[in-house]
């Protein structure tokens, strides 16, 4: 009995000293149901060390010492007297949330302090914990700690932890340089043996803001471009001279350094790269732009302005193909336009997203359904200044509607992404605003080069036949075409307002035109209107319920899975695409719905990863951007000997798909 009684004491004690352990329990405010903390303390020589516990909901971050565009660092206000703070910090994550980048935390986090020798018994503050999901709080957590109780048998081991994933000074890069060239930081770091997933985290520089680093891996170099504003946004201060702290992550090992900022151009093919060349890959993109898939609803446009030419004067023909130009040109400005805007409010930049705006696509079918009823010589009306000018094709010696024409073909065509076009967009939305504006405008100029060189030449426009009824057997087939593009771009509205909207859309279109066919005694044009697009509603419902890629099992596209598929030893098959991007659609007929294609898609080490940008996904968004890319279609094939991934043309080919899928092997 004394032996068990003397048991149950020496249990009672070991359980109060726990009780009263350096330990606060995990602190709730009611204020924030979605984050709770813990702080945990023992002695160490002649300092205290200290564990700061974080523990967040599913969806909510907090932040980094340096938490970004947005967000508020951990801080601790103490009351206890002359506390000397050392904060220890793990390697964060970069998040993008409105625009916005930041760099923090999410799950399970602990951060380890160290504080100078104490005078006090009692440790007492108030932990300000900023968390973020859809909204932002602002949590105070009151604490206290008895320093002369013991620690938990566990803390030693847990500091010893946290400690481990503190990032080192060294050991991870063999030379690290970064500099400033033209209102752009550069970083370049050196690795031997290579790079796998790297990322860079960013203190910031007094009174600058970094955007997310574009990095590019060749071999053991990684080279890294950051975009540089002042605080409000505006031009870049001068960061030459001044010392750059931040953290290079790469497959779990993180290494902290502080170097100085040169001068020297570290990365070629950045801000290095002069404008004239991208000047000169702006016209050849915007050249190039006229022959890619896009052309078919653009193509009615260009020959019913030629069909027009005939019996037109030199003079005539010069000033209705240089109004088609200037629409050309005057749309890449409301491009440029509209990239700016985003730019300033701090939305996702890329090529063709107005298409991704279901008011956009409402008026563009709109506008397209006109146009294609002008062609069908069934519009005629006036503007309101009473000019008698018609719209579009029914121009007549009027040059709005070739400005008109200019104008729509170019909004049409950028669904399609093209070479060079990529590269030089992609410069100019990271670009300084002014270069922004000269590139769209150097666009406008290469996409408007062949109506330009109408108008020097105006007699190539004689080169067409004579006039005759056919004419207007041509006018048809092309107001055909143009009324097959408008409901394409009804078909895209589903996305955003459902089935049955679009279904009623169509239907209202297509019964107010073949009625005024009708009317105007055109019987034989408005049955040919009804069958065609009745036989093209048909098949576009064929192949919504039945998919021509049923067998192909596409995963939703993350850099996590891109990752976890590499460390299997798996190749990885990207595909970037979108309802309203034509290319992409061509490439999936013409390439990705191949026998052979199919094949080495589905091969049991292959690994199918789409994204779908149809409608705006600022994770997209920026899966792109770190790629250096804004245009789609994107596609990129990675593999345990493509560890950085190779990205492919935007127009594929089945060569190019199956060699570079069978390089990926090791």
């Amino acid at each position: 009995m004394t032996v068990l009684i003397r048991s149950l004491l020496l249990l009672l004690a070991s359980c109060a000293i726990t009780a009263q352990a350096a330990d606060t329990g995990w602190l709730r405010n009611a204020q924030n149901s979605h984050a709770e903390v813990r702080l945990r303390s023992a002695s160490h020589n002649d300092n205290q060390q200290l564990l700061l516990d974080v523990r967040l909901q599913p969806g909510w971050k907090t932040y980094w010492r340096t938490p970004g565009e947005g967000g508020v660092a951990p801080e601790i206000r103490w009351q206890t007297p002359a506390v000397k703070a050392q904060w220890f910090w793990p390697a964060p994550e970069r998040f993008d949330v409105s625009g916005l980048t930041t760099q923090g935390y999410k799950g399970d986090i602990t951060l380890p302090i160290e504080l100078a020798k104490l005078s006090s018994q009692q440790l007492v503050g108030t932990l300000t914990l900023s968390t973020c999901s859809d909204v932002c709080i602002l949590t105070d957590f009151p604490f206290s700690l008895d320093l002369t109780q013991p620690a938990d048998a566990d803390f030693a081991r847990d500091f010893a932890e946290a400690m481990g994933r503190i990032p080192a000074a060294s050991g991870l890069t063999d030379q690290l340089d970064a500099s400033f060239v033209n209102g752009e930081l550069q970083i370049r770091a050196q690795r031997q043996g290579g790079w796998q997933q790297p990322e860079l985290f960013f203190d910031y520089p007094p009174g600058s803001m970094l955007a997310a680093p574009t990095i590019r891996v060749n071999g053991d170099t990684l080279s890294a471009r950051v975009a540089v504003t002042d605080e409000w946004g505006e031009a870049a201060p001068d960061l030459r001279g001044k010392t750059l702290s931040l953290v290079v992550a790469d497959a779990g090992i993180a290494q902290q350094s502080a170097i100085n900022i040169g001068a020297e151009t570290l990365v070629s093919g950045g801000a290095a790269q002069t404008l004239w060349s991208v000047l000169l890959l702006a016209l050849l993109g915007g050249l190039i732009l006229n022959l890619m898939p896009c052309v078919l609803p653009v193509l009615a446009i260009k020959l019913s302005s030629l069909v027009q030419q005939q019996g037109q004067t030199q003079r005539q023909t010069r000033q209705q193909f240089l109004a088609s130009s200037a629409g050309i040109i005057f749309s890449f400005l409301l491009l440029a336009l509209l990239m700016t805007g985003l730019r300033l409010s701090g939305q996702a930049l890329g090529w063709g997203i107005q298409f991704q705006s279901s008011g956009f696509l409402l008026v563009m079918v709109l506008v397209m359904f006109l146009f294609s009823a002008s062609l069908f010589d069934l519009l005629h009306f006036r503007l309101p200044s009473g000019l008698n000018t018609k719209l579009a094709t029914q121009g007549g010696d009027g040059l709005l509607g070739h400005f008109g024409q200019g104008a729509f073909a170019t909004l049409l065509a950028t669904p399609c992404s093209a070479p060079f076009l990529g590269t030089a967009v992609a410069y100019a939305l990271t670009a300084p605003l002014p270069q922004l504006w000269l590139l769209f405008v150097a666009l406008g100029v290469g996409m408007s080069l062949p109506w330009l060189l109408v108008a020097a030449l105006p007699g190539m426009a004689r080169c067409l036949p004579r006039p005759g009824r056919w004419m207007l057997h041509l006018r048809s087939v092309l107001g055909l075409l143009m009324l097959l593009a408008t409901f394409w771009l009804v078909t895209l509205l589903v996305q955003h307002w459902g089935s049955t909207f679009a279904l009623v859309l169509a239907g209202v279109l297509l019964v107010v035109l073949c009625g005024w066919l009708v009317k105007r005694r055109a019987l034989q044009q408005a049955g040919v209107v009804f069958i065609t697009l009745t036989l093209a509603g048909a098949l576009f419902l064929i192949t919504r319920i039945s998919p021509e890629e049923e067998t192909l099992h596409w995963q939703p596209l993350t850099e996590a899975a891109i990752h976890q598929a590499l460390e299997q030893d798996k190749r990885v098959f990207v595909d970037v695409t979108a309802d309203w991007c034509i290319t992409c659609k061509v490439n999936k007929s013409r390439v990705l719905n191949q026998p052979d294609v199919r094949a080495a898609l589905k091969a049991d080490d292959v690994v199918l990863l789409r994204g779908d940008w149809t409608q705006p996904d600022p994770a997209i968004g920026e899966f792109l951007r770190r790629r250096d890319r804004v245009a789609i279609p994107f596609n990129q094939i990675y593999g345990p000997a493509l560890p950085q991934g190779q990205i492919l043309s935007p127009l594929l080919s089945r060569e190019a798909v199956i060699s570079t899928l069978s390089e990926a092997k090791k």
